[in-house]
């Protein structure tokens, strides 16, 4: 430990025990951990989220999802699109634009991300109440640089998956894997509060909700 550290931390101490304060101070637990939403009110709440967010998002059924997925990747003209190599074989066979599929390599180098037009994920867990999509690193959501890298990244969110808010949200999180969270497309400001999409991931974000 440094010294400055040290001198930093001693002060503090001293501090402390001049306030009278105790060694431990035992967080308030009382604010709600669960919320009272039905389902379609936390899918209708979600979906105002990611829309405030400008993400794009689309609600489907599972009879209907490759059919929306293989849409999405006709409308943005995607000719070349990786998915996370854990994902359903017959989703990804039923997929039928334009498109060539490729499972992703784990192994491989990140920077050949960057050549793909999107990237097809599913997600672990959602806040209706934040909007945020948590990928946590694995087979269904891949290596956290398969959504960072490339500029487009259609994401599956199952209502089963879809919680009110951040405590139940991050109950649902293994703290022993990698977790992504997402609010929308990658954005910041700079000084001038000029916004600036796609620097620190994809800046077209598409949601497609399974009712």
């Amino acid at each position: 430990m440094s010294t400055a550290k040290e001198e930093i931390l001693k002060r503090i101490r001293t501090a402390q025990k001049q306030a009278g304060l105790s060694d431990h101070v035992e967080a308030p637990r009382e604010y709600d951990t669960k919320g009272t939403l039905d389902a379609d009110e936390l899918r209708d709440m979600l979906v105002e989220r990611l829309e405030d967010y400008k993400a794009a998002v689309h609600v489907t059924t599972e009879a209907e999802l490759a059919e929306t997925i293989s849409q999405i990747f006709t409308d943005k003209d995607c000719s070349k699109v990786t998915y996370a190599q854990g994902m359903d074989a017959e989703l990804i066979d039923a997929i039928t634009s334009n498109a060539t599929l490729t499972p992703d390599d784990p192994t491989s180098d990140p920077r050949e991300l960057d050549a793909v037009d999107a990237v097809l994920t599913e997600s672990h867990v959602t806040s209706a109440q934040t909007g945020t999509i948590v990928l946590e690193a694995g087979p269904l959501c891949g290596r956290r640089a398969l959504t960072l890298v490339p500029d487009r990244h259609v994401c599956i969110v199952r209502m089963d998956q879809i919680v009110y808010g951040v405590p139940e949200m991050v109950s649902r999180i293994n703290p022993d894997f990698p977790a992504t969270w997402i609010s929308g497309p990658s954005a910041t400001s700079d000084i001038e509060l000029s916004r600036v999409e796609g620097v620190h991931g994809p800046r077209d974000l598409i949601v497609v909700i399974v009712k």
